[in-house]
C-alpha cells in the first residue's frame, strides 16, 4: 500500500502515545505490570512526531511508571504549547493535585481495565471523580477489552465529562462489522458524552499491515461520529503481540479512515483541539 502522498493538515495531533524513562531519571514503578526492554524518552517521541508531520501530541501516562506522572509532565514541559498529557491517578486524588496537573498541561485521567495491567479502579469511585474533573474541563479515558463495552462504559453514561474509549474498544476485527461488540461500541457512541480513539488498528487486526480488516471499523466510526473521534499511533507500542508496527504505515492508513480533507481535519486537528485545549 502506498504511504501518505500529501502532508497532514497543519496542527495535526498524535493523540495517543507514551514515553518511557530514561530510567536513570524516571524509575519504573516497583509494582509495574511490565517494564519496557528499552527506554523511549521524550526526545525520541519529538523526533518521530516531527518527521511524521504531527505537530501536536497527547502523551498518555503508562502503567509502567504508575501514578508518578513526572515522566509525562517532562514530555509536556519540553513543548508546552503543543503537547498535553493524560494522567494515571487514584480516584481519591486530591483536588490540589488535579489543579496542579491541569496547570502543567494535563487534560484527563486514564483508567485501565485490561487484565494484564492489573485490577481496574472501582466504578463508583471513578463516577465520583468525574464530578471533580468537570470544573477543570477534563475527561475520563478508559482502556479495556470488549468487556469494557458492556461492564464498565455503560456505567459512565451519566458522566458530566467526556468519556474516551481507547483503541476502538479492542474489538476483534476478524469477527466482522456485525459482531455484537462493535454494535455495543456504536450504541455507546450514540450518547454525546462518549468519544473513541481510532488508534490501535494494529492491535485489533488479524491480518497485519496494511490492516485491511481493521481500517473499515475506524472509517465507519469516523463517518458516523466524526465530531468525537481522535487518533494516535500508540508509540512506542507497548505490550504488542508480534512485530512492532511501522509508524509510517499507521499514518498512511489515515487516508482510508478519513478519506476527505474535512474528515481528516476533524480527526487530527479540530477534535483534539476541543478535547485537549491546546490554546490554554
Amino acid at each position: 500500500m502506498p504511504l501518505m502522498t500529501a502532508p497532514l493538515p497543519p496542527g495535526s495531533c498524535n493523540a495517543h502515545c507514551h514515553v518511557f524513562g530514561p530510567r536513570e531519571r524516571f524509575a519504573y514503578a516497583a509494582d509495574a505490570p511490565f517494564v519496557p526492554e528499552h527506554d523511549a524518552p521524550r526526545e525520541a517521541l519529538y523526533a518521530l512526531n516531527d518527521r511524521l508531520g504531527l505537530t501536536r501530541c497527547v502523551v498518555v501516562q503508562s502503567a509502567c511508571h504508575g501514578f508518578d506522572n513526572r515522566v509525562t509532565q517532562h514530555a509536556i514541559d519540553g513543548r508546552p504549547r503543543d503537547y498535553r498529557g493524560v494522567a494515571l491517578l487514584r480516584p481519591d486524588v486530591p483536588d490540589t493535585e488535579l489543579r496542579r496537573l491541569d496547570a502543567a498541561g494535563f487534560r484527563g485521567v486514564r483508567f485501565n481495565y485490561m487484565s494484564h495491567l492489573g485490577a481496574g479502579a472501582p466504578l463508583p469511585q471513578v463516577r465520583a471523580l468525574t464530578g471533580r474533573l468537570a470544573p477543570l474541563g477534563w475527561h475520563v479515558q478508559i482502556h479495556g477489552d470488549t468487556r469494557l463495552l458492556t461492564d464498565v462504559a455503560p456505567a459512565l453514561r451519566a458522566s458530566p465529562v467526556p468519556v474516551v474509549i481507547d483503541h476502538i474498544g479492542r474489538i476483534d476485527a476478524g469477527l466482522g462489522p456485525q459482531q455484537p461488540a462493535f454494535h455495543q461500541l456504536q450504541a455507546l457512541l450514540d450518547a454525546p458524552t462518549f468519544w473513541v480513539k481510532v488508534s490501535g488498528i494494529d492491535r485489533i487486526t488479524r491480518q497485519g499491515p496494511p490492516y485491511d480488516d481493521a481500517v473499515p471499523f475506524a472509517a465507519r466510526l469516523v463517518a458516523e461520529f466524526g465530531d468525537r473521534v481522535v487518533w494516535g499511533n500508540d508509540w512506542p507500542h507497548p505490550n504488542h503481540a508480534g512485530p512492532l508496527p511501522d509508524d509510517d504505515q499507521l499514518v498512511a492508513a489515515l487516508q482510508r479512515m478519513a478519506p476527505s480533507a474535512a474528515a481528516l481535519r476533524r480527526l487530527l486537528v479540530d477534535n483534539p483541539q476541543r478535547l485537549y485545549r491546546f490554546d490554554q
